[in-house]
């Protein structure tokens, strides 16, 4: 039997309005098309396991999206992609029940995605970068960081993208007055443990 998680009951009462029923939607879906799924919370937002992670869904301030952990490999993954495009998920920015699919097309992906991982079939394997140069910190925030222990130690140990945007936020200033005052920014914002464009995330 399949397995609701009463976060993710959650995460869709705390949704705005036209997210609710698109959000619940998806969720019936997956439900009737694989009875032994497990919901969860995976980076914030509900995630369908099905041996192994099969697909999963967000709301955004003004869309939801959907999508599928193997889509490279399904048999639409170029129509996925190019929905991919503009939005987190493989059905585009869905804005309203209107822009679902049909039940029946959904479904169908979602036993697909069950087929994958039934055959044990893999993604291919993700080609390696080279790691990132490190962050070059700016003075003023160097300094900042002196005076306030916590808040550097907290900056070390974010991710290199994440000390990147805190870094050229500062960097694009146009006046001292505002480097200034978005260093003082910085410290607050990451002594909360806060990424820079957290007011965009949920």
């Amino acid at each position: 039997m399949g397995k609701k998680d009463t976060r993710v009951d959650a995460y869709i009462s705390k949704s705005a309005d036209f997210a609710k029923p698109v959000l619940n939607r998806l969720r019936n879906l997956v439900h009737k098309a694989c009875p032994d799924v497990e919901e969860t919370i995976k980076w914030g937002f509900p995630h369908f396991d099905y041996k192994g992670m099969m697909c999963n869904m967000a709301a955004f301030k003004n869309h939801c999206a959907f999508g599928f952990w193997k889509s490279k490999i399904m048999s639409d993954a170029q129509e996925m992609t190019g929905n991919n495009a503009n939005a987190m998920g493989h059905l585009g920015k869905i804005k309203s029940l209107d822009d679902l699919p049909p039940d029946k097309k959904i479904i169908a992906w979602i036993k697909e995605a069950m087929k994958l991982n039934d055959d044990d079939v893999k993604l291919p394997e993700r080609k390696r970068t080279p790691p990132a140069a490190p962050v070059e910190m700016p003075d003023v925030l160097l300094k900042a960081f002196y005076k306030n222990k916590i808040a550097g130690t907290k900056f070390n140990g974010l991710s290199n993208s994440h000390k990147r945007e805190y870094v050229e936020w500062i960097n694009e200033a146009k006046t001292e007055e505002t480097k200034n005052k978005r260093v003082v920014q910085t410290v607050e914002w990451v002594i909360e443990g806060k990424s820079r464009n957290w007011k965009y995330m949920r």
